[in-house]
């Protein structure tokens, strides 16, 4: 494993398991490679200008797309953040302020 992907409290499996069978396989193997793939292609993983440090794990399964925010973390720690169903080009603001909140949180609670 190139990188190792840990879940902040959970707000990602909380959407995870909301999700079909067929979405969750998807997501399965996206993560999968987002770990494993030395080079990974930004159609799987995208850093958001405009932001500290957040980056996004692209999920599409036929026409639905899910986005699921994450940062680095000591070199090459993903930790994953809270995700949605993209319905609109643009990244909804609130679901970005939300991960931009986790990351704060989740640096304020390990710095404790």
């Amino acid at each position: 494993m190139i990188r190792e992907l840990v879940f902040y409290k959970n707000y990602f499996w909380e959407f995870y398991e909301q999700q079909p069978e067929q979405v969750q396989e998807k997501i399965d193997y996206v993560l999968d490679l987002v770990a494993t793939v030395p080079r990974v292609p930004e159609k799987f993983l995208k850093y958001l200008e405009g932001t500290d440090g957040l980056y996004e794990i692209r999920v599409k399964v036929s026409s639905n797309i899910f986005r699921f925010f994450c940062f680095f973390d000591e070199g090459k720690l993903i930790v994953v953040l809270n995700g949605f169903h993209k319905k609109t080009e643009k990244t909804p603001k609130n679901e970005l302020e939300k991960a931009e909140y986790l990351k704060q949180t989740y640096f304020q609670e390990k710095n404790l």
